[in-house]
């Protein structure tokens, strides 16, 4: 009785130390789980969620977002929650570099997404290089941008002087054009570049004349009236048109052309992609080049499509009939490739590891071959722009229809 006795306290004193010891075991695995829960790897992104690019800003910003939703309903990368960091530069190159060295020293990003214009990465990759932090544009064309950056500055985008090579000849042939006259947004570095350097030489090599060779028609961002302008252009009298312009700026002049009766076939650069160009004057046909449309067969972008599409047209500040465009693919991309950076180049995210980390992801895109995008496998070459399949478009009667293939690498490139 007494054992008993005298074995109930250790009993008992056994069940507290069990107890204990369970006790501390399950904490341990729930602050374990907590911390998993709460650990977070951040990256950033510049979009110009205002300005005269705030529709592409925008949608950037809704596809951003389902991005880091999906990959954190599906366990987040290596047990880590996903966090982007969206700031807006409202396209103004100052305001991106700004936001360039907020995201680096106060969110401690591991790589950024933009900027998206070329005025504004022509400041900004300066800045990413100093930092040694990794930043891709979604939509920067012009020339050389990334390659006078390199080792830290990316463009999932082709160089427009690539674009046109391919665009021109489809659009000469086509609507048997003999002659053009050129407008351009002096504004913005990559209309100014394609409408004053790229299209007039691209034409030449293609016996295509410029009627205002001595003379190119301008407007500045922003502008709302280009009467003038078209007024001038009408007195040419040329075959086609090239209007170099995002598609904000590309609108007023089309939707001018419209009003004074100039219906002529017009070409572009990428910038002219957009499911809003295609109702502003419906009867005239735009032929542009893209790496990616709304309505691209195949799983992936048919996927990306129905997934964002729903996304953007309830989102606030939206067209109600918007559709996913190029360079939400191409920022979907972009994060996409730095997320799979992360689980595989050995990124640990942890603030000790903050600049082996970045570098480790730098790397990694400069080692890039095959990755699957949108619209198909996508590589960087040394000059720090894309490797990927596009294509010419011709927009008419409210829709794109694919016209050409084309590859920004040579022939037999696993890209194309």
């Amino acid at each position: 009785m007494s054992r008993i006795k005298s074995n109930l306290p250790n009993v008992l004193g056994a069940s507290r130390v069990l107890g204990t010891v369970a006790a501390v075991t399950l904490s341990a695995l729930v602050a374990g789980h907590a911390n998993a829960q709460t650990r977070e790897i951040n990256l950033g992104a510049i979009v110009p969620s205002s300005g005269p690019f705030a529709e592409w800003g925008r949608s950037n910003t809704v596809t951003l977002k389902m991005l880091e939703k999906q990959t954190n309903d599906a366990g987040g990368i290596n047990g880590a929650k996903l966090k982007i960091t969206i700031l807006d530069d409202a396209a103004k190159p100052a305001q991106s570099a700004t936001s360039m060295r907020k995201l680096a020293s106060d969110e401690k990003v591991l790589a950024v997404a933009g900027p998206l214009t070329s005025s504004a990465a022509e400041v900004t990759f300066p800045v990413a290089n100093e930092l040694k932090l990794v930043s891709t544009s979604q939509a920067s064309s012009k020339p050389g941008t990334a390659k006078q950056n390199r080792p830290w500055a990316f463009r999932n985008t082709i160089d427009e002087s690539v674009l046109a090579k391919t665009a021109v000849p489809y659009f000469k042939k086509s609507f048997n054009i003999k002659t053009v006259a050129v407008i351009f947004d002096a504004k913005d570095a990559t209309a100014a570049t394609v409408g004053k350097v790229i299209m007039p030489s691209v034409l030449k090599a293609n016996e295509i004349a410029v009627a205002n060779e001595n003379d190119l028609l301008s407007f500045n961002t922003g502008d709302l009236d280009v009467s003038a302008q078209v007024t001038k252009l009408k007195s040419l009298n040329p075959d086609g048109i090239v209007i170099s312009a995002d598609y904000s700026q590309a609108i007023t002049v089309l939707r001018e052309m419209k009003r004074q009766g100039l219906i002529k076939p017009v070409v572009g650069a990428s910038q002219l992609i957009s499911s809003a160009i295609l109702k502003a004057a419906p009867e005239i046909p735009v032929i542009a080049p893209a790496t990616f449309y709304s309505t691209m067969k195949g799983e992936a972008p048919e996927k990306f499509t129905a997934a964002l599409t729903p996304l953007l047209r309830k989102e606030s500040g939206l067209p109600k009939d918007i559709e996913p465009n190029m360079f939400d693919a191409n920022i979907y991309e972009i994060v996409s490739m730095y997320i799979d950076a992360i689980k595989t180049a050995g990124v640990t995210g942890k603030p000790e590891d903050l600049e082996a980390d970045r570098t480790k992801i730098r790397d990694y895109m400069a080692k890039l071959e095959g990755f699957k995008g949108l619209g198909g496998p996508i590589g960087f070459n040394d000059d720090g722009d894309a490797i990927k399949a596009f294509y010419v478009l011709q927009g008419q009667g409210g829709n794109w229809d694919t016209k050409v293939k084309g590859c920004s690498s040579a022939p037999n490139h696993p890209a194309c």
